[in-house]
Parts: C-alpha cells; structure tokens; sequence
C-alpha cells in the first residue's frame, strides 16, 4: 500500500523559501531579484505561490543560499502531486486492459 501525503502537508517551495531563507537573511525581494537578475514580480510570483519553482530559479537559490536545487525541485514535485490529488476523483480515466 503507498503512503499518500496529505494536501495540506505540502508547502509551495517559494513560500517556504521566503519564510526559511530570504526574510531570516534580511534580504529584500528587490535586492534579491538584483542579485538573481530577474524581476521582482518573478520572485513575488514564486514567494506567493502564483508560480512554480523553475529548476533554473531553484539554481539561482542554490548558488545564492547553498540550498541544493534537487532539494527545492523534489518539494515543487510533492507540492504539485499533493494538489493534483486533491481533485483525483474529478480527473476521469478508463482503465486500459491489455491487448489480447
């Protein structure tokens, strides 16, 4: 039997990077996006959720921060599994039965 994560166990990796690692640094969004030269709605986007974590972002905090991308990617992962199993039963499939 898998283990299936529940929904609100996953946390958006940007809102989780802002909390953990860009506010306890005392860096401002505009300083960041300067650092990482991107904008600052980019990283707005991220730290509130409206965007995914790119794995070219996740670089950025990596090199930035020492974090390892792979880290922040797999926790994008889980966060947009544990949000597409929040509506499984409303996504329709047939079973496909092998050919004979």
């Amino acid at each position: 039997m898998a283990i299936i994560m529940h929904p609100s166990l996953a946390v958006h990796p940007g809102d989780w990077l802002k909390t953990e690692v860009v506010v306890p640094h005392g860096v401002s969004i505009n300083h960041l996006a300067t650092c990482f030269h991107v904008t600052r709605q980019t990283l707005s986007n991220l730290f509130n959720g409206h965007t995914a974590l790119s794995a070219e972002m996740a670089i950025r905090f990596e090199k930035a921060f020492g974090i390892k991308a792979d880290t922040l990617m797999r926790m994008q992962t889980s966060y947009d599994l544990a949000q597409a199993r929040a509506h499984a039963d409303d996504i329709i499939v047939d079973r496909v039965l092998a050919a004979a």
